[in-house]
């Protein structure tokens, strides 16, 4: 499956995949915020944190890498702060390089585009308040590995030596 995906697809067919994960979730994002996602309970809809799906997922034992440019804003930092197991079973790193836009499902399916994890970029705004962006969804194992060994390489901190920008690092890697 190679799958091109565009606009509100990156929350049908991208960001829900997310609850569905069984072992790994990898994210890398420059952008990250306050996301928030429709949480199906009985016959009721209603929205709930993105940070709440990352929760359960740790719970059930989903190793989660979260990849960004960037401390997230106020709103993120305090819905964070309500998810203890996040503090100490998220895999968390910063690099202010970061740019690209991956995400890997159980190191079979991986997302490689230009929606950033926030919710005018991946998330449930409407169509006139959405980004316009596009990705590919796909489980060629050449392009899995390829962007997981992407990912794999700035998260374990490959490229921080030779770094020329170690001054905007707040929380280097290595």
């Amino acid at each position: 499956m190679i799958q091109y995906i565009a606009d509100r697809d990156h929350y049908v067919q991208v960001l829900q995949r997310c609850a569905t994960v069984k072992h790994d979730l990898w994210i890398g994002t420059s952008d990250l915020k306050d996301l928030y996602v429709e949480n199906h309970k009985g016959i009721r809809c209603s929205v709930e944190p993105f940070l709440a799906v990352l929760d359960r997922l740790l719970k059930q034992g989903v190793e989660i890498h979260l990849l960004h440019a960037k401390e997230p804003g106020d709103n993120f930092r305090a819905d964070f702060d309500k998810y203890p197991s996040l503090w100490s079973n998220l895999q968390r790193r910063l690099c202010p390089r970061v740019h690209f836009k991956i995400l890997i499902f159980d190191n079979c399916v991986a997302y490689i585009g230009s929606a950033n994890l926030t919710g005018a970029g991946i998330g449930m705004k409407s169509d006139g308040n959405h980004n316009f962006e596009a990705g590919i969804l796909t489980d060629d194992p050449t392009l899995v590995d390829l962007a997981a060994n992407h990912f794999d390489s700035v998260f374990g901190g490959l490229h921080c030596r030779g770094c020329k920008r170690k001054g905007y690092c707040g929380d280097r890697i290595k």
